[in-house]
């Protein structure tokens, strides 16, 4: 076998191991994820620090690489990049849930009223049936996880229904926002069961067509739920 040929197989070598070692090193955007993730699940609390070289060796990126996810954690408002204190997990304050809580009613009612206009009635029958027996008995049961899991398919169906990307995209960093502080709203006192009632409410209206009055039902679950927040405001925040 001749030298050149040698070399080739060589180099054609290098290159598979490099591009093996690639796939193995996790891209931004899969570092971003699990850090919003565990950001809005509070497995990082506000207010901690987050420590650059601590990721960089966790997720076996280089430093630049966590940079650039800080950047993007911070766009989204999920960190502040303090001076002498680095990169820290943002607090969120009572009047700032409040204002997110507005703002969600307006983003989603819009979704709700959007996605019952663009898609047949029937594309909602599944929640119809969802919303009945199933969760009456994730209620009962008190399975608020399963209850929330559902709620999460109803939303995203309706949303990617929408065809609003720049509603999508506002409503994605919203939830994350908030996500600690709906799991905290459902285990309230009679908080589940009045939900899947508007929700129930919501649904059926789609069903039937009604965009507006979907619309209006989907503003009022979210206000009730902003009340909910305000008088149990000390268990919950």
């Amino acid at each position: 076998m001749s030298d050149k040929v040698i070399a080739l197989k060589t180099k054609h070598r290098a290159k598979g191991r490099r591009r093996r070692g690639a796939s193995a090193t996790p891209a931004a955007h899969e570092v971003l994820q699990t850090l919003r993730e565990r950001i809005a699940r509070q497995d990082i609390a506000p207010g901690a620090k987050l420590r650059e070289h601590e990721l960089a060796e966790e997720f076996g990126v280089p430093r630049t690489r966590i940079r650039e996810v800080f950047g993007a954690l911070e766009s989204r408002g999920l960190i502040e990049r303090i001076p002498n204190r680095g990169a820290v997990v943002s607090r969120l304050e009572l009047d700032q849930v409040f204002h997110l809580y507005d703002v969600r009613a307006v983003l989603e009612g819009l979704c709700v009223r959007s996605a019952t206009e663009n898609v047949p009635p029937e594309t909602w029958q599944e929640f119809v049936d969802l919303f009945g027996a199933p969760m009456d008995e994730f209620v009962k049961a008190g399975d608020f996880d399963a209850f929330l899991a559902c709620y999460e398919r109803f939303r995203r169906r309706f949303i990617e229904c929408a065809r609003n990307p720049v509603a999508a995209q506002m409503l994605d960093s919203i939830y994350e926002k908030t996500h600690v502080v709906i799991r905290r709203i459902v285990i309230l006192p009679g908080r589940a069961q009045a939900g899947l009632s508007e929700h129930r409410a919501t649904v059926a209206a789609m069903r039937a067509g009604d965009a507006e009055e979907a619309e209006r039902l989907k503003r009022a679950n979210l206000l009730g739920a902003k009340e909910y927040l305000r008088r149990f405001q000390k268990y919950v925040l």
